[in-house]
């Protein structure tokens, strides 16, 4: 599970997006006009080559209690999507 503790700080998606991934899911944070963009999607592919219909994507204010609600919602949709998770992780 992420942790907001030891996560990338609020400064650092001014500048660029963050991916990382977690037990089969890949995840993506990027600042956007309406906030902070977190998405969540399956391995084993990048962003950009996995399909829009793969993705499951949710806006939060550009904010640190921004950031804390992204990492939150990530957090829950490795929870509710385990399964999806543990299919499409590498073995």
């Amino acid at each position: 599970m992420l942790k907001k503790e030891t996560f990338v700080p609020i400064q650092f998606f001014k500048k660029e997006a963050y991916t990382g991934s977690m037990m089969g899911m890949r995840y993506r944070i990027k600042k956007e006009e309406e906030g902070l963009e977190a998405t969540v999607y399956p391995e084993p592919y990048c962003y950009e080559a996995t399909p829009d219909e793969q993705k499951t994507k949710e806006v939060f204010p550009f904010s640190e209690e921004g950031r804390e609600q992204a990492l939150d919602w990530i957090n829950q949709q490795y929870e509710a999507k385990i399964e999806i998770w543990e299919s499409a992780r590498r073995k």
